[in-house]
């Protein structure tokens, strides 16, 4: 029996020979028998053709605490098999189709009157297992690995959920769970570096589409010199004037001839400044996010209430000098405050109401102008986008249209600024 820091508990010497077992399988076998090992062995509870496995499994199902940690045992074992497949691209389709393999379930008749009580163990356990984030977190990195088309029907009529390809900034709290391992957490790191680059990549063709094509449209081309231009697809799924109004937004002059950047480097080198009180930063933080929002929506409600809540972070250190720590959390608050609070409390009111009232462009903007001011906190920034994605990722995609605009907007936003996107020629 050995320790595991997964919620203090030691592994059995039966569990710890179902990952020995796998692990010794995807060394040597392929996808496909190793697909066929794991539904005979967890899906079909029969068949399978090494009996000591079988058995090492039917001694944990009947423990009298598996209900509560064999979510972790079956995470563990798919990702023993994720994991090398990984590590070789040529090999991750199959990573779908071991995910899928839970939602075809088994149709498989146990004719071992043996096996029956075990194997309708197995599978209440594997119901159970579906209802659980880790497998939430499997079927979500399923669509990000996955190469296969989305499949017919009208887009818009799809869940939420299989759109979290297009955003790379929410994998690293939406394809992790609580027991993933340092490995997984490589992997996930690994591909959203990936997805990013990409994205980035196909940004830059399409920003460079567009300029060479405004310019031989100044300049009178002919058709024929037009259609040697090959066209690059917009990235993103926002239309094309959208996308360019957001580009010019995120990379050009928004406020006194300053970019978003600019913007927050003169903001910091005035909060920088040894006299300056927290109350005082509090106070110009408040002028610094609301001075480009419209006074007659400001003025109803919105202004009141983020004073409010500037006034009311952290009054019992008004009188001390701005420090990292004061800074930090009080831009992650900012974000509680502007996006959402947590997954136990979804309550985002004010983020639909900056949307609806401000638009995606502006809202995006004040969220861009406290994580420039503060790059440490943008993980915590990201980390509420996902609260709301998760929260909505059963949602058609038309009924959470006012969401996709703003991820998208950001992904556009955060690429910019924190990217290796130059767009300068187009400012």
């Amino acid at each position: 029996m050995t320790w595991t820091g997964c919620h203090n508990r030691f592994i059995s010497s039966e569990e710890q020979r179902l990952y020995d077992h796998l692990l010794e399988c995807v060394d040597v076998e392929s996808p496909d028998q190793l697909l066929e090992r794991f539904r005979a062995l967890f899906i079909d509870g029969s068949g399978y053709p090494d009996r000591d496995v079988a058995l090492a499994l039917d001694t944990l199902l009947s423990s009298k605490y598996i209900e509560q940690y064999f979510r972790y045992v079956l995470n563990r074992c798919c990702h023993i098999l994720i994991n090398r497949w990984q590590a070789r691209p040529q090999l991750k389709a199959a990573i779908p189709e071991l995910i899928d393999l839970f939602e075809a379930g088994s149709s498989k008749r146990i004719n071992e009157i043996s096996r029956i009580r075990s194997a309708r163990r197995l599978r209440g356990m594997v119901a159970q297992f579906l209802e659980t984030e880790q497998y939430v977190t499997l079927r979500r990195l399923a669509r990000v690995v996955s190469e296969r088309p989305e499949g017919i029907g009208y887009a818009g009529s799809r869940p939420l959920g299989t759109l979290i390809r297009r955003y790379p900034y929410l994998y690293e709290h939406c394809l992790l769970s609580e027991d993933s391992t340092q490995e997984h957490q490589r992997n996930v790191r690994r591909i959203q570096g990936e997805a990013q680059q990409r994205f980035e990549i196909d940004l830059s063709q399409y920003v460079n589409y567009r300029v060479r094509r405004a310019r031989m449209n100044r300049q009178g081309a002919s058709d024929s010199a037009e259609r040697i231009l090959r066209p690059v697809e917009n990235p993103t799924l926002l239309s094309d004037r959208e996308l360019v109004s957001s580009l010019r937004r995120f990379s050009g002059k928004v406020e006194s001839n300053r970019s978003y950047r600019e913007l927050a480097q003169c903001f910091t080198t005035r909060s920088r400044h040894p006299a300056l009180s927290y109350k005082a930063f509090k106070d110009e933080l408040y002028e610094y996010l609301t001075a480009k929002i419209d006074p007659g929506y400001g003025r109803c409600q919105f202004n009141n209430l983020l004073y409010a809540h500037l006034s009311n972070t952290y009054s019992e250190s008004e009188s001390q000098p701005l420090n990292d720590f004061l800074l930090v959390r009080t831009c992650t608050q900012l974000f509680s405050f502007l996006v959402v609070d947590s997954s136990s409390n979804p309550e985002h009111f004010i983020f639909v109401d900056l949307i609806n009232n401000l638009g995606p462009l502006c809202t995006t903007g004040i969220l861009l102008k406290i994580v420039l001011l503060c790059r440490k906190v943008k993980p915590y920034l990201e980390r509420r986008l996902s609260i709301l994605f998760n929260h909505y990722e059963s949602d058609a995609r038309d009924a959470v249209a006012w969401l996709v605009t703003m991820l998208e907007n950001l992904n556009v936003a955060l690429s910019i600024n924190f990217g290796s996107v130059d767009l300068s020629h187009i400012i």
